[in-house]
C-alpha cells in the first residue's frame, strides 16, 4: 500500500495519488539501477599479468573476511579502486563506503572529521557532528594515505581498530562502531618505524 483514499472519491486526488505512486516506483528503480552500475564500476579491475591476477585474488580473499586491510602502492595505482572492490565483494556491500583522505588536514580537523565533535568543543564547533566513523557504521571506512596521518591521531585510531570504540572530540562518552577499516598508502611504513 502506498497511500489511502477517503470516500467520497475525488477523481483529481485519485489521479494525483496514482501519479505519485508511479513516480515513486520509477525513481526507486532508477536508484537501484544506478546503485548496481556504481557497484559494477569497481569490478573493472583488469589485467592479464600474473601479478594483477594475484592482487585480485588477494582482494577477493580479503573481501570474504572482516579483516583490516592495508593497501600499498604508488600514487595512481588504483588503491581506492581495490578498496571499493573489496567493499563491494564483501558482506558489507549494501552498507556505506566512506573515504577520508589524511593529506593536508591538521590533527584537529582530521580528528573531528574522523570521530565527530560536540557543539562548543572548539572554536567553530557550532553543531554536533557524528564524523565519518559513525557514517560508515556497518560498512567500510577507507583511510587514504594513512602514512600521512598525524602521530597524535594514531592511538585513537588504534583503539578503533582493536576495540571498535571511539570518542567524539569534546565528549567523554564511549561510542562503538561496527566498521571495517581499509587503509592505503604510497609510503613504506616500515621505514617510519625504524
Amino acid at each position: 500500500a502506498y497511500d489511502f483514499i477517503t470516500r467520497p472519491f475525488d477523481p483529481d486526488y485519485v489521479e494525483l495519488v496514482v501519479r505519485k505512486a508511479i513516480e515513486r516506483q520509477t525513481l526507486k528503480r532508477e536508484v537501484e539501477v544506478l546503485s548496481e552500475e556504481m557497484r559494477d564500476r569497481y569490478h573493472l579491475i583488469v589485467g592479464e599479468s600474473a601479478k594483477m591476477k594475484h592482487a585480485v585474488d588477494l582482494a577477493r580473499k580479503a573481501a570474504s573476511s572482516n579483516a583490516t586491510v592495508l593497501l600499498l602502492g604508488e600514487s595512481g595505482t588504483g588503491k581506492e579502486l581495490f578498496a571499493r572492490f573489496i567493499h563491494n565483494q564483501s558482506a558489507r556491500a549494501n552498507r556505506p563506503f566512506i573515504a577520508i583522505n589524511s593529506v593536508g588536514l591538521s590533527k584537529e580537523l582530521l580528528e573531528s572529521d574522523l570521530f565527530g565533535h560536540v557543539k562548543g568543543s572548539f572554536t567553530g564547533a557550532v553543531v554536533d557532528t557524528m564524523g565519518k566513523v559513525a557514517a560508515a557504521d556497518g560498512g567500510t571506512l577507507f583511510l587514504h594515505e594513512i602514512g600521512e596521518m598525524p602521530p597524535e591521531i594514531q592511538p585513537k585510531l588504534l583503539r578503533l581498530l582493536q576495540e571498535r570504540e571511539y570518542e567524539r572530540v569534546g565528549e567523554a562518552k564511549i561510542r562503538r562502531a561496527n566498521v571495517r577499516v581499509i587503509s592505503a598508502t604510497n609510503r613504506n611504513l616500515a621505514d617510519d618505524v625504524k
